[in-house]
């Protein structure tokens, strides 16, 4: 999850959050106001649309039979890939209103488990100790739109399978006054800890801020990404900083709580499928089934179900392990 740029290259992001903005005005209902769920998702928050799909979900291109070898690498359990994701953080990974795990990252897991010849299984996870989940054999591999950084490569391979930039969401009416980034100054903001959103709060903008004699910006981090959107809800927080695509979807479901500040999206950067570095076995063969997946149309239809496909990446791209975009 979670860019680190500071550069505003908006135009793709923006493709985005139009794309996830007209598909949700289009085929998702209004909801209540967020509270936590009550389905089998623990401790969940912010339940995105309740319907299983977009109703105007693009069929998935039929997938080759035959399954991809991933070598003498050891899976947690033999048949099954183990997915660790962070949810919610729809559109790219929620529930549907009987707790089953579904978005673009979740859809997009379980069809490479298909054409590896295993199970998928989906472990919800903390992203802030989702790479030790990861080292300590929790799972076997994770996809929770997790931005590809030199820290976290140095811990885990990552294959390039996404891209998204960052927005700031503000309640309805603006009333921070948050403009522009400087106005973040002294402001509270929260945002999921472990990401580097959080990151770019404490690291880049509040040092702004100081050094032109501003107050500095009072990061709040949540262990849930939705417990970050509730605080805003609830008037803890001025703003609330996530990835584009759950920023504008929240903003779409909530059109009387939430709309985004007019500060122009950070600029997109991968966002990876990791895997141990001890498991090259199992990294090559999730690599080429992805591939597969795009030279077929399966990954793209993917995306178009969930209005994400303007994230899309190449085969090229997806073929340069560990690449910062």
């Amino acid at each position: 999850m979670r860019s680190l740029r500071t550069a505003a290259t908006a135009l793709a992001v923006a493709a985005i959050t139009l794309s996830a903005c007209t598909s949700a005005a289009t085929s998702a209902p209004t909801v209540a106001p967020v509270t936590p769920a009550p389905s089998a998702a623990p401790s969940v928050a912010a339940t995105p649309a309740q319907s299983s799909a977009p109703a105007s979900a693009a069929p998935t291109p039929a997938a080759s039979t035959a399954a991809i070898s991933i070598g003498s690498g050891t899976l947690i359990f033999p048949g099954k890939l183990v997915i660790c994701s962070d949810i919610p953080y729809p559109p790219l990974e929620y529930f549907d209103p009987s707790g089953n795990p579904i978005g673009s990252d979740i859809e997009i897991g379980q069809e490479i488990a298909k054409r590896l010849g295993l199970t998928a299984e989906i472990q919800n996870s903390v992203f802030d100790t989702i790479i030790p989940a990861l080292v300590g054999n929790k799972c076997d591999i994770i996809i929770s739109d997790q931005n590809i950084t030199a820290d976290r490569v140095k811990q885990v391979d990552m294959i390039p399978y996404f891209q998204a930039g960052q927005s700031f969401v503000v309640a309805v009416g603006n009333p921070a006054g948050i403009n522009t980034t400087d106005d973040l100054c002294g402001k509270k903001v929260g945002a999921e800890t472990g990401t580097t959103e959080v990151d770019y709060l404490t690291k880049t903008l509040s040092p702004a801020c100081t050094k032109a004699g501003k107050p500095a910006i009072n990061s709040k981090t949540f262990g849930k990404d939705s417990d970050a959107l509730l605080a805003l809800q609830s008037g803890q927080v001025d703003a609330y900083f996530a990835d584009t695509p759950p920023a504008a979807y929240y903003t779409i479901q909530h059109p009387d709580q939430f709309v985004l500040a007019p500060i122009a999206p950070l600029a997109p950067a991968f966002a990876g499928i990791s895997v141990l570095k001890s498991d090259s076995g199992l990294r090559d063969g999730i690599q080429q089934a992805l591939v597969a997946m795009a030279n077929d149309g399966t990954y793209l239809a993917i995306l178009k179900k969930y209005a994400v496909d303007s994230g899309a990446l190449t085969t090229s791209d997806m073929m340069t392990v560990n690449k910062i975009q």
